[in-house]
């Protein structure tokens, strides 16, 4: 048993290989270390793991290269691993590296190097100045943890020159962002071009669908790009602006029609009507009257006059909607006009009287294009002084287009 009273023992232990001859192979070891055949050496044995209850009463077993030893649970050990070892020599088997102790008994007293101190097993451990927060290092650093002490060192985004943490421009050296980037202190931002948003990341950018976020970014119908969008238009219309669908007229632009018939234009589209709508008895008197002459007695039981008109309506129109009035073109004394729908009309279509010698279309339902309607409007002349009666009818020819604008 070693003697503890007053002394600081201070224990080298230095393992040499064994003196063998040249029949030895390297499976065999010294006592206290066995053949490792992954790394090709002797591994030394971990007696205080090995063997049960390797120490008696109060002593605690501090395994170390070859052997172990039993020290008083109130010693303070250090160790010092020496990591070097001594050349092979051929025909031995490898040789573990060196271990040295220094051990003190429990009357020495308890003190650790700097940056160390005492944990419950009265081990020397490191301090964590950071975590504590006994370092020195300025708000502007951060504290990085040592063995025995600590560093300072700059957040990141930033770079060390002297004393002092220098902002880094980021967007200088790594180019990190897709689009656009920003520097700011101690970082940067990204940002992406028009039509592009940043994906959380916040770095990459994806493509904005701005077609999916209303139906009403275009007047018909609108393609999604990448940046961007753009709007298209049905046949008959051009693109007014950017999003815009505007009517092209046809009869303006091209030849559309033979030269015996006149082009009437409408919403998104355009017909062609003979330029004399006369029919016997009738006679053209203007491009688009008819007179039946009182003198041809096959006039005697028809309207006196008929005039053509032409209008466009735009499909799923408002209602109730006036959209057409029709006037008497001469007024006599002590004659009473009355106005009346008298053909074409399917419950669409309503003629209110304004005054003695005009009356008001109204659209009372809803019409869908494309389509045409020809409704025809009567006229009703009386002059009871002079006993005379007459009528002329307008035929009213009514497009609607395919859409609503």
């Amino acid at each position: 048993m070693l003697q503890w009273c007053l002394l600081v023992a201070f224990i080298f232990h230095t393992i040499r290989s064994q003196e063998i001859d040249e029949t030895i192979t390297y499976t065999q070891c010294t006592d206290g270390y066995q053949w490792d055949p992954e790394r090709q050496q002797c591994r030394d044995i971990d007696e205080c793991e090995t063997i049960p209850d390797a120490c008696k009463g109060e002593m605690k077993c501090i395994n170390h290269y070859g052997g172990y030893l039993c020290l008083p649970k109130t010693a303070v050990v250090f160790l010092n691993n020496v990591t070097t070892a001594p050349p092979a020599v051929p025909g031995r088997a490898p040789v573990p590296t060196q271990q040295s102790y220094a051990i003190f008994p429990h009357f020495q007293p308890r003190r650790c190097p700097y940056g160390f101190a005492l944990n419950e097993q009265n081990q020397c451990k490191d301090i964590d100045e950071c975590a504590l927060g006994s370092h020195n290092c300025g708000p502007e650093l951060i504290c990085v943890n040592t063995r025995g002490s600590f560093i300072c060192r700059c957040k990141p985004g930033y770079q060390k020159r002297g004393n002092q943490c220098l902002d880094i421009n980021e967007c200088e050296t790594s180019a990190p962002c897709d689009h656009q980037c920003f520097n700011i202190v101690g970082s940067f931002i990204c940002q992406c071009d028009q039509g592009y948003e940043l994906n959380p990341d916040k770095v990459t950018c994806r493509d904005v669908d701005e077609c999916a976020y209303s139906s009403y970014m275009c007047q018909y119908q609108c393609i999604n790009e990448p940046g961007r969008y753009s709007c298209l238009c049905p046949e008959g219309y051009k693109l007014l602006g950017s999003r815009m669908c505007q009517d092209i007229n046809e009869c303006e632009t091209e030849n559309a029609c033979l030269e015996q018939e006149k082009c009437w234009n409408y919403h998104g589209g355009y017909r062609c009507y003979p330029r004399n709508p006369c029919h016997e008895p009738y006679n053209q008197m203007s491009e688009n009257r008819c007179v039946c002459p009182a003198a041809n007695a096959a006039c005697r039981d028809q309207p006196y006059s008929y005039v053509y008109k032409y209008m466009n309506v735009r499909s799923d129109r408002s209602v109730p909607s006036d959209i057409f009035q029709i006037q008497a073109t001469s007024v006599y004394p002590n004659t009473f006009n009355t106005f009346q729908i008298i053909s074409g009309n399917e419950g669409e279509f309503y003629l209110r009287q304004t005054s003695n010698v005009s009356a008001m279309l109204v659209l009372v339902k809803p019409l869908t294009g494309p389509k045409e309607y020809i409704v025809d409007l009567e006229m009703l002349t009386v002059n009871a002084v002079m006993n005379y009666r007459t009528s002329s009818v307008l035929r009213l020819t009514i497009v609607v287009g395919p859409y609503s604008f």
